[in-house]
This record gives structure tokens, C-alpha cells and sequence, in this order.
């Protein structure tokens, strides 16, 4: 026979094993996050052959579920788009329709690679498609490896979500690619 409090916490496992609440550790101890306030899609881009492809701000932007590491993210990113790399966010919107993407997609694993790194142990991280460093949103007491050389690329999602985290190149996540629409010969008219 069963204890009330064991029966209690079968039913809250059944209940909420829906993927609707994602346990995320937060500062050693365990915290709720409801994945559904996350569920506002960006709209989808509007170039020929991205169309299932997000857009974000100039960028189309998409999700791939194949964990690589760092570098092999943005090779695979180069192959797949036109001017294709791993995504820069340049504002709180971009960062919340990039964690709405990851949570659409894939809200048991949000961790993911963007394409920050930290250049040359400086202290200093840059994106990887050349464009300037105007936002970031680090969890509290990150980037913890400057001028080291073990953790020198970015992720989201670590321990906070929707903020971000210095971690090992050699790691395989999942990760975002984006590309810029502009200038694009099949570019379809704004909508």
C-alpha cells in the first residue's frame, strides 16, 4: 500500500510530465518554468527555399536537434544558408523568439549553441558573423572563464533560461543557424 504523499507526487509526475513545466536548476536548487509562456513563434522568413525557416530582425534563423560541437555547428551553418552562421542576438526580442524557437522545438534539451566566442582568452566575446557586440544577457556570475581557455564559446539556457553561458567549444549541443535576407536575389516582397 502506497503512502498519500508517494500517491501526491505520482500524480503531479503524470500530470506535469507533459513537457508543459521544465525543471531548470537554478543556484543549486530546482525551479519551475512554464514552457507555454514561450509558445509566441516569430513569423516564418520569407525567402525562396528558407520558407520554413524563421525570421528574425534581417535574419532567418532555424533550429537543428543534431548535437555537434561549437565549430562543427558553424561548418554545418555555412553549408546550409547563403551567408549561413551560427546566430548573433542583438536585442531582448531577438533572444526571447530565439528561446521561443528552442522551446517550440525541443523543451526537454534547451541548451544551444549561439555564435558567440570569447577571442583569444581577451575577455572579450564576438559573433561569429562579424557583426558588433551590442547586447548580452549572461546568468549571474557568467562568463566564469575569461582569458582561459576552456570555456570560450556561448550557449543559452545552461542554468537560467533564456540567459546565457561561457562553455567548452568540444561540447555538442543542438544549435541555431541564421543567415541575412537582405539582398538576396529570390527575396520575396515584405509582407
Amino acid at each position: 500500500m502506497y503512502k498519500s504523499g508517494t500517491r501526491f507526487i505520482w500524480l503531479l509526475t503524470l500530470l506535469w510530465g507533459t513537457g508543459n513545466v521544465l525543471t531548470v536548476k537554478r543556484g543549486g536548487s530546482t525551479g519551475y518554468v512554464n514552457v507555454t509562456a514561450y509558445s509566441q513563434l516569430p513569423k516564418y522568413c520569407n525567402v525562396d527555399g528558407f520558407n520554413n525557416w524563421f525570421k528574425l530582425d534581417k535574419f532567418c534563423v532555424q533550429y537543428f536537434k543534431n548535437p555537434l560541437n561549437f565549430s562543427q555547428a558553424e561548418f554545418s551553418c555555412r553549408a546550409k544558408a547563403p551567408g549561413g552562421h551560427l546566430v548573433s542576438v542583438h536585442s531582448k526580442i531577438d533572444n526571447y523568439d530565439l528561446l521561443a524557437i528552442v522551446v517550440k522545438f525541443n523543451p526537454r534539451n534547451l541548451r544551444v549553441w549561439l555564435g558567440g566566442f570569447e577571442f583569444l582568452k581577451s575577455g572579450k566575446f564576438l559573433w561569429i558573423d562579424g557583426s558588433f557586440w551590442d547586447y548580452q544577457i549572461w546568468t549571474p556570475g557568467e562568463p566564469n572563464n575569461l582569458f582561459k581557455a576552456t570555456e570560450e564559446c556561448l550557449e543559452m539556457n545552461w542554468n537560467h533560461v533564456g540567459k546565457w553561458n561561457d562553455d567548452s567549444c568540444s561540447v555538442r549541443k543542438n544549435y541555431i543557424c541564421a543567415f541575412e535576407r537582405k539582398g538576396l536575389m529570390d527575396e520575396k516582397t515584405e509582407t
